[in-house]
């Protein structure tokens, strides 16, 4: 039997975000969004190399950037149970308030956003 393409339970697109502090991201994902760390390998320098974390049924993939990958700024949507209590946590743990969760009459999503300490811009819906 041929060997699967991808890990088991991984989905076939992943974000990967090259972040200031992976650390920092992580520890921010795991209060906010619960995210469970797959795998982690650090470089000898402490500097997280490669990192991978479970939200939900998604695989976010993140790595701290350096000299030859510099961290950029990324923007990530994501469905939660309830955008309001997201937003919240998200504001608890640090993360600067971009828009208060809000339904558009022509949306069928209640969607809020904030930045994490990282300058990642996450986006927080639920449907109503």
């Amino acid at each position: 039997m041929p060997k699967p393409f991808k890990p088991e339970g991984y989905n076939s697109l992943s974000a990967y975000l090259l972040v200031p502090s992976a650390a920092q991201t992580i520890a921010f994902l795991k209060k906010v969004l619960d995210a469970e760390v797959l795998r982690q390998f650090d470089g000898p320098d402490g500097r997280v190399m490669h990192a991978e974390v479970r939200i939900d049924d998604t695989v976010l993939m993140l790595a701290e950037g350096n000299e030859q990958w510099p961290p950029m700024p990324a923007n990530i949507h994501i469905y939660v149970p309830d955008a309001i209590e997201t937003y919240r946590k998200a504001i608890e743990a640090g993360a600067e308030a971009i828009m208060e969760p809000v339904q558009r009459s022509e949306d069928d999503d209640l969607r809020g956003g904030v930045r994490d300490s990282g300058g990642t811009m996450w986006w927080f819906a639920n449907q109503v």
